[in-house]
């Protein structure tokens, strides 16, 4: 009897079988089927038939595809004229019965056009699933819009990387807690800063896989070190790695800034760089040291007198002391030169005060740490190697061979010391960090209580950089720098925040009452038998056992 014939839609799991019998006309169809039993009481037996017919169905006839909905299955399965349609009324079936049986099969895939991305239409014979398409196109990464590092060499930084969380808003400012009181009240605040030469940036560009490439950008980075400056607002301003002086220059003036510029010898374009406020400071005397002129290497640094609001002078030191790891000789010598040129213009413009400013590529735990604060190294006990504390080698032959560890030759003691045949090297400064001598919190300071980063890149997190000053300067606030932590977080500097792979490290100092004369005005009071000395000495505010200290 072809009028008790079942046909349903099917889908290919039991779950997806749901989806039909929640189908709308689905009760009209199981309301014909037993309205056309025979009237033998046979129900229960046509039951057992199409519950048999259907289970038989499904193994029969599972679609390929993983799954599909109520319409995918209608497209696989389509329903024959004599049942009711999706969208189709009962008095509309029912003249549609008398319409001769068509085998049942899946009805043509219609033919779509091409999309734009030049995808070509499915073949007449092929699944018309929309999950036909999808398997065959070409996996989502070989789609993708970045091109990995092998498809791209020399641009490292083009490729597709994770956003970097972003930096805290703003750092903190550390004060001293025993400000003196024989200050004059003027105060004069520093900034030194190395901005990552754009030059330095495109080829070394495996230090900074981990940076986004618009991070990168001259422009972008730009932006971000003219606003640093701005929102700090430094009397004096030390950057390093600067090679185009020109668009820092522009930015700096609209400010009320004046600077001056001294490039590196060879091909190198970089160069160290100096600006000042010309409403508080008046530059005096400039000079800069050519290393290149002592065998030194093409390293240059600038030494200028300035004179603020007309009463006060110091002399600023600005220096990028070589990177090479290895030559800490040179290293040394670079930085003996910066202070003995230092003092030379301080002794010549009346033993004014000196601070020195810059990149000095030596870690807080280096020999050439401990020569800027002692005064003097005994080179003969160090290998010049390991002088700046940069040299991260675990095995080297040359560390197995005792007798030659701490050979030294003499152009490199020369180097070191300025002379062939002395070994220990010396400077005439006695210098004070700025942050070693102001408490911070433990998460950003090390046991010398200098920053635990001011640089961060793939192969280096660390401190480099420094501001030191001599007698007649107290050093009355510094700008932390961030927690350890959240340098890690970022991976890497330069960010969308921060546009070097330094961070500017500042300090507020304050003129102090003359040492020299101080000490002038004890000698001619003891010289004097008069009762009135007492009084005169009982002025000083700072004994000598405190200059001496400090």
């Amino acid at each position: 009897m072809t009028q008790r014939k079942v046909f349903i839609f099917l889908s290919t799991r039991p779950c997806d079988l749901l989806n039909i019998l929640f189908w709308d006309n689905l009760l009209k169809i199981f309301s014909k089927i037993f309205f056309t039993l025979d009237s033998r009481g046979t129900q229960s037996l046509w039951w057992c038939k199409f519950c048999r017919a259907l289970w038989s169905s499904i193994r029969r006839h599972r679609p390929r595809s993983d799954s599909c909905n109520t319409k995918q299955a209608h497209h696989q399965f389509p329903s024959p004229p004599g049942l009711p349609q999706p969208a189709m009324s009962r008095r509309a079936a029912m003249a549609s019965s008398a319409a001769p049986r068509a085998r049942l099969s899946p009805p043509a895939p219609a033919v779509r056009p091409p999309r734009k991305r030049g995808r070509s239409p499915p073949a007449p014979g092929s699944t018309s699933s929309w999950r036909a398409s999808t398997e065959n196109a070409a996996p989502r990464d070989q789609r993708s819009r970045w091109q990995g590092p092998e498809r791209a060499p020399g641009r490292v930084w083009r490729q597709f990387r994770p956003p970097q969380p972003a930096l805290p808003s703003s750092r903190r400012w550390v004060s001293s807690e025993d400000a003196s009181t024989s200050t004059s009240g003027d105060t004069c605040t520093i900034m030194s800063y190395n901005i990552l030469a754009d030059y330095n940036a495109r080829n070394h560009p495996d230090l900074y896989q981990d940076v986004p490439w618009d991070a990168m950008r001259w422009d972008s980075r730009r932006r971000l070190i003219i606003r640093e400056i701005r929102h700090w607002d430094p009397d004096l301003v030390c950057l390093q790695e600067v090679d185009r002086f020109q668009d820092i220059a522009a930015g700096m003036k609209s400010r009320g800034y004046e600077g001056i510029f001294q490039r590196r010898t060879g091909d190198t374009r970089d160069g160290c760089a100096m600006f000042w406020k010309s409403k508080r400071l008046h530059l005096l005397e400039e000079d800069s040291i050519d290393f290149s002129e002592f065998d030194l290497r093409n390293n240059v640094a600038q030494i200028c007198v300035f004179e603020l609001n007309g009463a006060h002078k110091l002399v600023l030191g600005n220096i990028h002391v070589l990177f090479n790891p290895k030559r800490g000789d040179v290293k040394l010598g670079q930085i003996r030169l910066l202070a003995e040129k230092a003092n030379a213009l301080a002794e010549k413009w009346d033993k004014i005060p000196i601070v020195l400013a810059g990149d000095f590529n030596s870690t807080p735990d280096s020999a050439i740490y401990k020569f800027l604060t002692t005064m003097k190294l005994n080179i003969s006990l160090h290998d010049r190697r390991q002088l700046s504390g940069l040299d991260s080698s675990e095995f080297d032959l040359y560390e197995l061979c005792s007798s030659l560890k701490y050979q030294w030759s003499d152009e490199e003691v020369r180097n070191a010391t300025g002379y062939p045949n002395i070994m220990v090297a010396e400077h005439p400064l006695k210098l004070s960090s700025s942050y070693a001598n102001l408490k911070g919190n433990s998460n950003n300071r090390g046991l010398h209580g200098e920053p635990l980063a001011t640089s961060f890149h793939k192969k280096f997190l660390g401190t480099v950089d420094y501001l030191w000053y001599t007698h007649g300067l107290e050093c009355s606030k510094v700008l932390d720098t961030f927690p350890i932590g959240v340098l890690r977080r970022t991976r890497c500097l330069p960010t969308r925040e921060i546009g070097s792979d330094h961070l500017p490290i500042i300090a507020e100092f304050a003129f102090t009452e003359s040492l020299e004369d101080d000490s002038e005005e004890e000698d001619d009071s003891e010289q004097d038998d008069e009762p009135e000395q007492e009084v005169c000495t009982g002025q000083h505010v700072y004994p000598s056992s405190d200059s001496e200290a400090r």
